[in-house]
């Protein structure tokens, strides 16, 4: 199997947890844990697993100056993406959060070409566009989006959150080339705790785990292990062989695997929109992600990488 493919693989994998998250998390707040205190508790899970898996498996040090690039990325990528994600979540809904997702790779898509050159085709453009219709088709279809009260304030967060997240998928992207994933991981989520303690420690003290029942440590888990320490091992990954614009459009197949999920147990059945929506998504990954007939093959890897 080729590294192409393994990280396409990785990158629906993430779809597939990031997808179950805004569910898992919306419910853990406000009953379990204010959103403070989710931030501070899975970004300590994260520094420990990353921190003991490259004590374990990568030996590797890194150059002082690109500490304060790997703090940059801790502080966009971990502490303000997390924190904005899950403060924004507590004021609105899995569906608002979503459809604002949905303008992850254009972000990207203009950040990558601003600040790494990545290179702006009229494939790419069509491909994002196709879908981002496609995902609106399916978010949308017989739902509509809030703007009162705190879930205006809400959306905003959430978009604010998308806004640090396109950062840090362009900003890594150049580090990677210079050290492995885990050692990254290691010093971005490390940073990025630090960035949170001030604002959530003092937050910790109220928490009361004997109020904790199966289902509140079985979300902490997921929210902690999968959708953290796998999810931005993937992520990374994915990084180091495909574009930031690439890797980014995997947020519009996250509500095509939530209905497929919910088609499978028979919470919804298959309709024309669910269908069109999955074909536009579908013809976006394939002209985002693949190249034209009459290139060689040894150029299929050059158009997904940064050019």
């Amino acid at each position: 199997m080729s590294r192409i493919v393994k990280a396409h693989l990785s990158m629906l994998g993430v779809s597939v947890i990031f997808g179950l998250h805004y569910s898992i998390a919306k419910s853990m707040m406000p009953e379990y844990l204010t959103p403070l205190q989710m931030v501070f508790i899975r970004l300590l899970g994260a520094v420990i697993l990353f921190w003991a898996f490259q004590r374990l498996f990568i030996r590797e040090k890194v150059e002082r100056r690109d500490l304060l690039m790997l703090a940059l990325c801790g502080l966009i990528g971990f502490s303000l993406n997390i924190t904005l994600f899950y403060a924004g979540l507590n004021l609105t809904t899995p569906v608002d959060a979503s459809i604002i997702h949905v303008t992850n790779p254009i972000m990207v898509l203009i950040l990558a070409s601003i600040i790494i050159r990545e290179k702006v085709t009229l494939r790419k453009t069509g491909g994002i566009l196709l879908g981002m219709s496609g995902a609106l088709i399916l978010i949308l279809w017989g739902r509509h989006m809030q703007f009162g009260g705190q879930t205006a304030l809400g959306n905003i967060l959430v978009l604010l959150n998308m806004v640090c997240y396109s950062f840090y998928l362009v900003l890594l992207k150049p580090l990677l080339v210079k050290y492995h994933t885990v050692t990254i991981l290691k010093w971005v989520s490390f940073f990025g705790f630090l960035f949170v303690i001030p604002i959530s420690a003092n937050s910790m003290l109220s928490i009361t785990f004997a109020h904790f029942d199966w289902y509140a440590w079985s979300a902490l888990f997921y929210i902690i292990v999968p959708t953290t320490f796998l999810v931005y091992l993937l992520i990374n990954y994915s990084l180091n062989i495909l574009s930031p614009t690439a890797v980014s459009y995997y947020t519009y197949l996250q509500p095509i695997l939530a209905a497929v999920s919910s088609v499978s147990i028979g919470m919804e059945r298959i309709t024309f929109p669910k269908v069109l929506a999955a074909l536009l998504i579908f013809t976006g990954v394939y002209l985002v992600t693949g190249r034209k007939r009459d290139e060689g093959r040894g150029k299929r890897e050059e158009e997904i990488s940064i050019q």
